[in-house]
């Protein structure tokens, strides 16, 4: 199959014509046809490419049925069981050498001769986006390029560019370079010196306000008063512990401390380093139970990663992965180690190119799903330690994948023992003061964006995750939260450009974000960048030099409360086609999205993934193998596969997924609490299902590997990728799209299957069948043959130059590629 195998399943490989100067066409919308509006066109060049067909695991027959015309309206008889396969066949060639393959042998054999570039010689490849040594020269109206209604206000976009400008020049004059002054953790914190000459333990803090600072923990006894700070000018407290007689530290490896601190306020209490490296839970009987404590990470052996650095894909399909609740049956939080030997392997098989990880910066309260962090420099002690998170890494390089981390710089937990919240007691130390500070939906704290040490926290914090755990970038959580002094609660962004450009957008928030971009931009070529931002700002994905913020994608939020909302209000006779395909290709011209039709969101307790919504009970008794399918679950099967199909050709550049969702894991998400009792059981993923060959999760899973080999093949995520719906036909429920190189066909109806459909498309020549999620090895019923062939007619149809005749099943979606004449 195209998803496991070995290489000698893999049975037919097709040449294809390579298209060339494809242009994205369309005029006034056809009554008919329900034809887009006119864009601009593109020129673009497809290079030939090869697919593996699919083997066919059983063949299912039907019971007669019939079938509507769309010519004729007449019912057509449609033939029982798999169609007869056309005598006449595509022409054949063995795989290309550099074809890789997923699965068993093939995998082994492909692993061998991959080999990617080292970390030192990255290069800035034609999609990436590359630092503007001109930067100073521009004044931020680059953008106005791709959308000419910005021109109104290029006043704001010059003002917020200057702002940019401003600072980083000051930056540059103060510390030599912004990537120096990322580089925070070399100056603070609690370390081992660097320096030969003066070897032992140099810890610094900036605490302004605080009145004494001391380190004390295992090393000392606990003592308060042994080995205090001295304060300079700045309000930065300083100490250095020279190493033992024997040339050991004093603080030695994976022992406990924190900081002894008397606050502005005159309270003598203690607080964890801000820029600490690792932390854990105080053992019962401790002094600091049950809060955490600093550990100090030096081990004997630095870790030394063995895998390179992967370029950025192309294409990017995101696996959203959260490890604590990756284990299965276990009532317990699953670890870095296991997650790389056990879960790790089946995302790659699924053909992934990037993992996104959850949660991984420290965070106390584990039921927050890691948004309120505590200490930004620490991984979550709860699955292993900092060599165990490398290793993970590392692993996921050795297989090719791109590693993303969900950082959390919009918002900070209001802890403060175990964070950073009134570290040295008052409100404004590292956040705003008053009610600007505080986010009373997520309660918690806002960080103070003009502060320069609180910039100097955050831009060293991205650099510590690039350099230190060598991760490829970063989603950035709660953009419109950072962008706006409202955080986006109670607005809609209903009322265009003023929304945006006003004064309730935080101009010293949006330049720590077109610094973040850059600094990342600037470190590590190929960095990649994701917004979560539900306004629509524009110029997000833009470049920092054309005025824009510098995100390399941004999440399509719209696409998920769609599907959510057609599930939920809506029977399937009522869903809209052009209300679908508005929403999936709705997107701001020339800015990359990442589009899903479910994430974590979708999953947590209180609501319900897709397969929940479409099948709810029944996916506790219905989907055995064993016996026919019941109603609902053979059509929560086939639509689960669409809104899957539709959401991946149409949605965007990238494509997301959230763990277990691939297969439509049963229940929600529900971490541990009070409210449960601490009950793990709804905190994990039940991996098992999907393996079971009685099952139908199976089915799913089968299907997502497919969705990633098409992509893989035939990429249709890329930047600037053809793409024409050329059919929202509301009365058929049909949707028919070119996307790349492929010709879609969404067959959305209930009920009805047509024999004969026209399906317009731009070129001629010979078509195969490459994808069906009809096919038996998806849970279908195999009404097409897989081998089929079929030819384009020279006659216009839905404003396309060219036509195919195809049996489109209902619920169900078929992919064509051209074949070598």
């Amino acid at each position: 199959s195209i998803s496991s195998g070995s290489a000698a399943q893999v049975r037919e490989v097709l040449v294809f014509q390579p298209l060339t100067h494809i242009r994205r066409l369309s005029a006034a919308l056809d009554p008919a046809c329900h034809l887009p509006s006119a864009m601009m066109s593109q020129r673009r060049s497809f290079a030939a490419a090869g697919v593996a067909s699919v083997c066919i695991v059983a063949l299912i027959s039907l019971p007669a049925a019939s079938a509507l015309s769309h010519r004729t309206g007449r019912a057509t008889p449609v033939l029982n069981g798999p169609l007869r396969s056309l005598t006449r066949k595509a022409k054949l060639i063995k795989p290309d050498s550099t074809m890789r393959l997923r699965g068993g042998a093939a995998e082994v054999e492909a692993a061998k001769d991959m080999s990617f570039k080292p970390a030192s010689t990255l290069e800035y490849k034609d999609w990436y986006q590359k630092p503007d040594p001109e930067w100073e020269e521009k004044d931020g109206c680059g953008v106005v390029q791709w959308d000419p209604s910005l021109e109104a206000w290029k006043g704001s976009l010059q003002h917020r560019y200057t702002k940019y400008k401003e600072l980083k020049r000051n930056i540059c004059k103060a510390e030599g370079s912004l990537e120096d002054f990322a580089k925070g953790n070399e100056k603070f914190g609690v370390r081992r010196s660097t320096d030969p000459n003066k070897p032992g333990i140099i810890a610094t803090e900036w605490a302004p306000n605080a009145q004494y600072l001391a380190l004390f923990g295992d090393f000392n006894g606990w003592n308060r008063g042994n080995h205090p700070y001295s304060k300079d000018d700045f309000g930065v407290w300083h100490l250095f512990i020279p190493d033992n007689a024997d040339g050991t530290p004093v603080i030695p490896h994976d022992s406990r401390y924190k900081i002894a601190i008397t606050t502005s306020t005159g309270q003598e209490t203690t607080r964890i380093p801000a820029w600490v490296s690792y932390t854990v839970q105080a053992p019962k009987g401790a002094p600091t139970h049950p809060g955490y404590d600093a550990v100090m990470w030096d081990p004997p052996k630095k870790f030394e990663f063995k895998s390179a650095l992967p370029d950025q894909p192309k294409s990017l399909r995101i696996y959203e992965a959260h490890v604590g609740m990756s284990s299965e049956g276990e009532p317990n939080v699953n670890t870095y180690d296991l997650f790389r030997e056990r879960v790790l392997p089946r995302i790659h098989r699924l053909g992934y190119n990037a993992i996104q990880f959850m949660a991984i910066q420290e965070h106390p309260y584990y039921a927050s799903f890691g948004y309120h962090v505590t200490s930004l420099f620490a991984p979550s002690s709860r699955s292993g330690d900092p060599d165990s998170l490398k290793r993970l890494v590392d692993e996921c390089h050795r297989l090719g994948m791109n590693v993303l981390l969900d950082v959390v710089h919009s918002h900070a937990a209001k802890n403060v023992e175990d964070g950073i919240n009134n570290f040295d007691g008052t409100a404004h130390h590292y956040f705003h003061e008053g009610p600007e500070g505080y986010h009373t939906l997520w309660d918690s704290r806002i960080y103070n964006y003009s502060s320069w040490e609180v910039l100097r926290f955050l831009l060293s914090n991205l650099r510590w995750w690039l350099e230190e755990y060598k991760f490829d970038g970063f989603r950035f959580d709660g953009v419109t939260s950072i962008l706006y002094t409202h955080h986006g609660m109670n607005h809609a962004f209903v009322h265009g450009y003023d929304d945006y450009f006003g004064t309730s957008t935080d101009m010293d928030a949006c330049v720590y974000l077109m610094l973040a971009n850059d600094l990342i931009h600037s470190l590590r070529p190929g960095c990649i960048s994701i917004a979560e931002d539900v306004s629509g700002m524009p110029t997000l994905s833009r470049p920092v030099a054309e005025g824009g913020f510098g995100f390399d994608y941004r999440l399509a939020m719209a696409a998920p409360d769609m599907w959510i909302k057609l599930l939920k209000e809506f029977t399937d006779d009522e869903w809209e086609m052009g209300y679908i395909v508005h929403t999936l290709t709705n997107r701001r011209y020339k800015e990359k999205v990442v589009c899903y039709c479910e994430s974590h969101d979708q999953a947590l307790v209180g609501d319900k993934t897709i397969s929940f919504r479409l099948m709810d009970k029944e996916m506790y008794d219905g989907m055995s193998n064993l016996t026919p399918a019941n109603l609902i679950v053979d059509r929560g099967i086939a639509m689960h596969k669409m809104i899957r199909m539709l959401t991946m050709s149409l949605g965007g550049e990238g494509y997301l997924n959230f763990m277990g969702n691939e297969f439509g894991h049963p229940e929600w998400i529900d971490f541990p609490r009070v409210g449960n009792d601490w009950s793990y059981h709804c905190a994990r993923r039940q991996w098992s299902l999907a393996d079971q060959t009685h099952l139908r999760y199976i089915h799913l899973n089968n299907f997502d590997a497919a969705m990633h080999g098409l992509e893989q093949t035939f990429p249709f995520l890329v930047e600037d990728c053809h793409e024409y719906v050329s059919l929202k036909n509301e009365g058929d429920k049909m949707i028919v799209a070119e996307k790349g190189e492929l010709l879609f066909v969404f067959n959305l109806h209930p009920s009805n299957s047509y024999q004969g459909y026209r399906v317009g498309t731009s070129w001629g020549g010979k078509y195969k069948l490459v994808l069906d999620s009809d096919w038996p090895e998806f849970g279908g019923h195999y009404r097409n043959d897989r081998h089929q062939i079929r030819h384009a007619k020279n006659e216009q149809w839905c404003g396309r130059p060219n036509h195919l005749e195809v049996y489109s099943p209902s619920r169900t979606v078929m992919v064509f590629a051209r074949a070598q004449e």
